[in-house]
């Protein structure tokens, strides 16, 4: 039985969120280690970590130890976790939360077994896993717990995991190289080919937000952007339209509809037909593009519609499995 304190991770690739039981959303922190690359010893982790990207001296690497849905680096991950952990529990030697963690759909069984291990080391008495398609559905709400098919589109910054969802199951499920730090390179390749301008991740990541789109904004919206011209080497200052970035964009989204397109047609009909009736549920943080379910919808012909608080989704349906036991215990998996 889950009780006060237990905890639900989202392990992200771009956030580590946390979900307490009977506090609900307690923590959040980029999923990213600045390490002396020498030594490799952590010199910070999170927020701390993330204001270094492209201001770090050239001993010192900044990465992203989840990245494209997969573990690049598992040491970096369960030190992070570790230090998230610990931050929130404190080292009390007789409390032992359980956790409940969803995972990115990329990291393997065994990698997830040291993981746990990791976690026990951390102050984690017992620690479960939720499939992140599931985590998602039950974050948004979605009815899939009886014989009626739902299919939710989880949108991280390495990937999109698009799922048939029935009987408490994932009944069909494709991982797509689509995310939101493909569209934040996208824009990056745009503004180098057509600019000679080189932006940095984060400069990337604004503009996403502000201009970016999967249809045209009307009216159009304007932004001066700095980078630096490869030409001449030196600081550049220009303005960009939202035109501009759906271009950079537009190959992406047609990417993202192609393989949502491809799941439904690998669906049993009658699960089809349940997905024509209740539409597409969009979840994750990079599912805030803007317009990306009207051009889901307009293409598909089937609703689509953005889940509320869809970037915390996952985390939320951890916390539903933590504060819902018994009732939804089946649908963690056994490790």
């Amino acid at each position: 039985m889950a009780q006060a304190g237990d905890l639900g991770i989202d392990l992200g690739t771009s956030n580590v969120v946390i979900f307490m039981k009977g506090r609900g959303v307690i923590f959040r922190e980029p999923a990213v280690v600045a390490v002396e690359q020498e030594s490799r010893n952590i010199i910070a982790f999170g927020t701390d970590a993330y204001r270094m990207i492209g201001r770090a001296p050239s001993n010192i690497s900044i990465v992203r130890p989840v990245a494209q849905g997969e573990m690049l680096d598992f040491e970096l991950t369960s030190a992070m976790l570790r230090q998230y952990i610990v931050s929130i529990t404190g080292k009390h030697l007789f409390f032992r939360p359980r956790a409940i963690m969803s995972v990115p759909s990329g990291i393997k069984e065994m990698e997830i077994r040291a993981l746990i291990t990791s976690m026990f080391d951390a102050g984690i008495r017992r620690t479960q896993i939720l499939e992140r398609p599931v985590a998602a559905a039950l974050g948004a709400q979605l009815n899939f717990l009886g014989p009626y098919g739902c299919m939710v589109a989880d949108m991280s910054a390495g990937g999109t995991d698009v799922a048939v969802l029935c009987n408490g199951a994932v009944s069909v499920i494709s991982s797509l190289r689509v995310g939101g730090d493909h569209f934040d390179d996208a824009i990056i390749r745009y503004l180098r080919k057509k600019y000679n301008l080189l932006v940095g991740e984060r400069t990337a990541e604004q503009i996403k937000i502000t201009l970016g789109g999967a249809v045209r904004r009307d009216p159009q919206v304007v932004m001066d952007i700095t980078g630096r011209n490869l030409v001449s080497g030196l600081p550049k200052t220009m303005s960009v339209h939202s035109d501009e970035i759906y271009e950079a964009l537009v190959d992406n989204v047609n990417d993202l509809i192609e393989g949502i397109q491809a799941v439904i047609e690998k669906t049993p009909p009658q699960l089809a037909a349940d997905i024509f009736e209740s539409g597409i549920t969009l979840t994750g943080g990079a599912a805030a593009l803007y317009g990306l379910a009207e051009a889901i919808g307009d293409v598909i012909k089937v609703p689509c519609r953005v889940a509320p608080d869809a970037r915390d989704c996952v985390v939320n349906g951890c916390g539903r499995v933590l504060t819902e036991q018994p009732a939804l215990r089946h649908l963690l998996n056994r490790f």
